[in-house]
């Protein structure tokens, strides 16, 4: 990749996020502007909602970059019979969301914004996950033990909920996880 030139910025709090990049060996810093407005218009695509938040975020760091700044940017949701599941406000709306997605398949979609002075690219990468039956003391479990408050649709696959309850898994772990990382290297290839 030709990024030698430019100073690679993660705009994310996610500890998956960071180990993943991390994982394709590009030198990067992280930085954090507090209170992104993470709120969407109510007429826009389900689909397109995790693109347009990332969007929204590299919008509120333009102002920070500099000629050699490539910014990355990046929002997951949950898509369940179009309902879109972010990130639970509390335990018992963690508790609710794995009721819901108990025993049905649902879409995890991640948008990406890749942003500099000159230009802006975003993506959106879609994987489908299919839950087993999840049990009322199991989801009592997780989300006291883990508190996935942190997570769109209040779970990591990569814990615990993930080895008891992910039966099947079309498309782009590392999508699940928070960052499609194989779809990233390959835009970052391009840039």
């Amino acid at each position: 990749m030709n990024l030698s030139q430019y100073q690679v910025i993660l705009a994310s709090n996610s500890p998956r996020r960071k180990e993943l990049l991390s994982g394709l060996d590009i030198n990067y810093t992280i930085k954090i502007l507090p209170d992104i407005d993470e709120s969407y218009p109510d007429n826009i695509k389900k689909e397109d909602v995790a693109i347009y938040i990332a969007k929204k975020k590299a919008n509120a760091y333009f102002d920070c970059l500099k000629d050699n700044t490539v910014l990355i940017t990046a929002d997951t949701i949950v898509l369940l019979d179009g309902k879109v599941y972010g990130k639970p406000i509390d335990e018992e709306e963690a508790k609710q969301m794995l009721r819901e997605l108990s025993g049905k398949t649902h879409q995890v979609i991640t948008g990406v914004c890749i942003t500099t002075k000159e230009k802006q690219h975003t993506f959106g990468v879609s994987s489908e996950v299919r839950f087993a039956l999840i049990e009322e003391s199991e989801i009592e479990y997780y989300v006291t033990k883990y508190k996935p408050l942190d997570k769109a649709g209040a779970y990591g696959v990569q814990e615990w909920i993930g080895y008891i309850a992910v039966e099947y898994i079309s498309g782009s772990y590392f999508n699940i996880m928070g960052l499609p990382v194989q779809r990233l290297y390959q835009e970052l290839k391009k840039w």
